[in-house]
């Protein structure tokens, strides 16, 4: 038995907000943020995104400080972003949708050469993202890192957003503390699960305080890292658990993997390697060469490859929860909401035919164009996009 489609397309509750339907773009790096400005391309992306029919577009990634930025050309939420947010923000409204900013530091995952400046992380350690050292970050800087969460919030709240989604995945900053093998802190926030989810809780705790409910709050949280010795279930359950009982978010989506160790856990499917070695500096690009296949393992496609560990945390949590990776047909969306599931969300199915969810919803297509080749991931250099759906230059609007 799967729920009836009219379940995907009847309006949702998330938090404060009422979603139009139950699809949400997923935080995918648009590209188009040269040192860190807000452009048309940006405005554009989501506002294609939006005339498709989704619900919600997540804006990504907002860096909470200069030094939390993955690189130079990442999002700043500050003051001068403002404007052009604000301009963001009323473009996805007046297509019928709602914005979301993806809010976090990168920690390990910040490039220090491209930044001009140091990261930090849970522990010291050395980061090929970083493109260095990295060294753990003292109790004082830990307090100014919550304060520059706490700002941000503020500025998206300012810019219109209806929904932040702060960034508890990937390894970047708040999920390297979750992670075992990235905090050997042996203070109160290393050690024991309660111990390494305390900052990220903290952090979460907030950023509600300073927003109140005018907003709805999700957590990008990690159930693995993917990586031996990371971030299992056995650990990620509980965090989960803890997270919920402090009554801080309004939902949770549930990802995995590592942009520090394993860059592949959350998009699986073909490693364009030429392609990434081409994008990059020739120096870089030697490098990827050699330890691009570390980084970048092969892992085979499975729709909705999260699926099976998502179940674990729908048993034992009660808040709503988005399911992420790898969401392509109809019938799994229909099938996932049938599994207490209250969203999904969809990110590359999504730059392959930005008008798919209002094609499911006119039922002109059940499934659809992506191929998971993501030759899309080279292209977060010099815009993101499907370079299938840019070679065919098609045209756009639903069918």
């Amino acid at each position: 038995m799967t729920a009836p489609r009219s379940t995907v397309f009847e309006p949702a509750r998330l938090g404060p907000l009422t979603l139009r339907n139950r699809i949400i773009k997923a935080a995918t790096f648009e590209g188009v943020m040269p040192k860190g400005a807000v452009t048309d391309k940006l405005v554009d992306f989501h506002a294609e995104v939006a005339r498709g029919g989704t619900a919600l577009t997540t804006v990504a990634y907002c860096s909470v400080s200069p030094a939390g930025r993955v690189h130079r050309d990442t999002l700043v939420l500050d003051r001068d972003a403002v404007p052009g947010l604000t301009r963001l923000t009323d473009a996805v409204h007046r297509e019928g949708a709602l914005a979301s900013a993806q809010i976090g530091h990168a920690g390990l995952v910040a490039n220090q050469l491209s930044n001009g400046m140091s990261t930090t992380a849970p522990s010291t350690r050395i980061s090929a993202p970083a493109m260095g050292l990295v060294r753990g970050a003292s109790l004082d800087q830990l307090d100014a890192i919550v304060a520059d969460y706490v700002s941000a919030a503020r500025y998206a709240v300012e810019s219109g957003f209806d929904a932040l989604e702060v960034h508890l995945g990937h390894n970047y900053l708040l999920s390297s503390f979750m992670s075992p093998n990235l905090n050997k802190r042996s203070d109160h926030y290393g050690g024991s699960i309660a111990n390494r989810t305390a900052f990220p809780r903290r952090v979460l705790a907030a950023i509600r305080e300073a927003v109140g409910d005018s907003v709805a709050v999700i957590a990008k949280f990690n159930m693995t890292d993917g990586v031996p010795k990371g971030l299992w279930l056995d650990e990620s359950l509980p965090m989960a658990k803890l997270i919920e009982s402090d009554g801080t978010i309004d939902a949770m989506q549930l990802t995995g993997g590592s942009s520090l160790l394993n860059g592949m856990y959350f998009f699986r499917g073909d490693v364009p390697m030429k392609e990434f070695v081409q994008s990059q500096p020739k120096v870089v690009g030697w490098g990827l060469k050699v330890y691009g296949p570390k980084i970048f393992p092969k892992l085979p496609f499975e729709e909705a490859f999260f699926l099976p560990m998502a179940r674990q945390f729908r048993s034992e949590l009660s808040l709503p929860l988005i399911l992420l990776g790898g969401i392509n047909r109809i019938d799994t969306i229909d099938n996932a909401l049938h599994e207490g599931f209250e969203f999904v969300a969809m990110g590359r199915a999504l730059l392959r035919d930005p008008y798919l969810v209002d094609k499911f919803r006119n039922h002109t297509a059940d499934e659809g164009l992506c191929i998971h080749c993501n030759k899309c991931m080279p292209t977060i250099y010099t815009g993101t996009k499907c370079v299938i759906r840019e070679t065919l230059r098609e045209v756009p609007g639903a069918v």
